[in-house]
């Protein structure tokens, strides 16, 4: 690989980083302060739902905040990467449900791609903290 590519990958997964941290920054802000789409879309099995909700928005918040440390950088990416796969079962059970948010019902055209794009997330965490390094074949070591 080229000095400049992996100036260039560097400078991307630091972008990614930093767009990820806002996004999930924001995700558990809007967690604590306006609990109730979260609340209407989780399954009903979820014990203490307002509890986990709260609790879901400061992993969120704590997570992005670990991104941006680099002691704390992996351990918060795999951390986000495991909150995205557990908080899916409620993305599901949105979708199947057709639970409405503020009265709209959502189409699958909004449910299909934000299924999909699950994995992504995940994988995004993970790259974005250097837990991973595809679809990079070499190590770019911070």
């Amino acid at each position: 690989m080229t000095f400049d590519r992996a100036v260039t990958e560097r400078r991307g997964r630091r972008i990614g980083r930093i767009v990820l941290a806002a996004a999930y920054g924001l995700a558990g802000v809007a967690h604590l302060a306006r609990p109730g789409g979260f609340l209407a879309i989780t399954p009903g099995w979820v014990p203490a739902p307002e509890m986990v909700v709260a609790l879901t928005g400061a992993a969120e918040i704590a997570g992005a905040v670990g991104l941006m440390i680099p002691a704390l950088r992996k351990t918060a990416g795999i951390g986000l990467a495991l909150y995205a796969l557990c908080v899916w079962p409620a993305n599901f059970h949105h979708a199947l449900s057709d639970i409405p948010l503020n009265g709209v019902h959502l189409s699958w055209w909004y449910h299909g791609p934000r299924l999909a794009v699950q994995p992504v997330i995940i994988w995004w965490a993970l790259w974005a903290s250097g837990v991973v390094n595809w679809p990079s074949r070499r190590d770019l070591r911070h």
